[in-house]
C-alpha cells in the first residue's frame, strides 16, 4: 500500500513537472487561484465569517510557501504573453529580484505557519505574509478588472 501510495505522489508530481513545461502560464495561473483560494479562508476566519481554526490556517501558509517556491520555474521565457497571462514584462527585466521576492514569501510564509498557535498569533502572521503578495502584485501584476 505505501508502495502504491509512493508511485502516486510520483506520477502526480511527474504530471505537475509536465503541465509546469508544457503550459506554464496555466501552471501558474492554477497556483495563484489556489493561493487566491486560502487568502479568502484567511480572510474569512478574520472578518468571522468562519470560525478560526488552526489547520485551515496553517493550510493558508502552507499553501503560500509551495507557490513561492514553486513559482520560479513557471515563468519561462518562452511565456511572456498568451494564455491571458497577467505577467508583466518587469518579471523578465529583473528576474533576480522577482525571483528573491518568491523566496522571501515562501520563507516568511513557513516561519508564519511554524509561529501561528491560536487566532492572534494568526492575525499577527497572516498580516505581514501578505505583504509580500501586494508587494509582488503591484511591481510584476498587470491590475486586472
Amino acid at each position: 500500500m505505501i508502495r502504491t501510495a509512493l508511485v502516486v505522489a510520483m506520477l502526480a508530481f511527474g504530471a505537475t513537472a509536465l503541465v509546469a513545461q508544457s503550459d506554464p502560464i496555466a501552471a501558474r495561473k492554477a497556483l495563484m487561484k489556489a493561493n487566491g483560494d486560502q487568502s479568502k479562508v484567511a480572510t474569512d476566519m478574520l472578518e468571522a465569517k468562519q470560525p478560526f481554526n488552526l489547520d485551515a490556517a496553517k493550510k493558508v501558509f502552507a499553501t503560500f510557501a509551495e507557490a513561492g517556491e514553486k513559482a520560479p520555474v513557471l515563468f519561462p521565457d518562452n511565456s511572456k504573453t498568451g494564455g491571458d497571462t497577467a505577467a508583466l514584462p518587469t518579471i523578465w527585466e529583473d528576474k533576480a529580484d522577482f525571483t528573491a521576492r518568491l523566496a522571501k514569501f515562501a520563507s516568511e510564509a513557513k516561519a508564519a505557519g511554524a509561529a501561528t498557535k491560536d487566532f492572534d498569533s494568526f492575525k499577527v502572521q497572516i498580516t505581514e505574509v501578505r505583504k509580500n503578495c501586494g508587494g509582488c502584485h503591484q511591481t510584476y501584476r498587470k491590475k486586472t478588472s
